[in-house]
């Protein structure tokens, strides 16, 4: 690849960053309900439910993971040696599988807004869903980025995917 290559590569993806960035402080309402939050180092589970607002992690020894949901539904699960984050508002549901060295991390903003990130193999994998928008991370195949402003990055593949309508 290039040089120049690189750098408008690097331009791209970092507009795309402050764009997505700044579709979810538009995004994100003032948080009216109650958050929740669920960490789980090492071998743990936690769960946590409010009227309007629920989140869940699970971990095995060697890895950790956490869920925070407001207004939104929340899920972590961590295998062995991995990391997996998740994160929901404002209507949104943010799932996040991890094992074997990779670290997904699943944000969900708005209603409807989907997010379910696996990572099998080492890597770092990022899914951003707002209003009607799915993102949907394998780790094997293209990430997928569905009706609405949706971003992912999947370091494991070396693939992404970008939803502007």
């Amino acid at each position: 690849m290039s040089s120049q290559h690189r750098r408008m590569s690097a331009l791209i993806f970092s507009g795309v960053v402050a764009g997505i960035g700044g579709a979810i402080v538009v995004a994100a309402p003032i948080a009216t309900a109650t958050p929740v939050e669920c960490r789980a180092p090492g071998a743990s589970t936690a769960g946590n439910v409010t009227d309007t607002s629920e989140c869940s992690a699970t971990s095995t020894n060697g890895s950790a993971a956490a869920a925070f949901g407001v207004d939104g539904s929340a899920t972590s699960a961590a295998g062995p040696q991995a990391l997996a984050l998740a994160i929901a508002m404002s209507g949104g549901t943010a799932m996040s599988q991890a094992q074997n060295l990779s670290g997904p991390a699943a944000i969900a903003i708005g209603p409807g807004a989907t997010v379910d990130l696996t990572g099998v193999r080492p890597g770092l994998t990022l899914g951003i869903a707002t209003n009607g928008a799915t993102v949907t991370v394998d780790g094997v195949g293209t990430p997928t980025c569905t009706g609405g402003p949706a971003f992912a990055g999947d370091f494991q593949t070396l693939q992404g995917c970008l939803s502007l309508r």
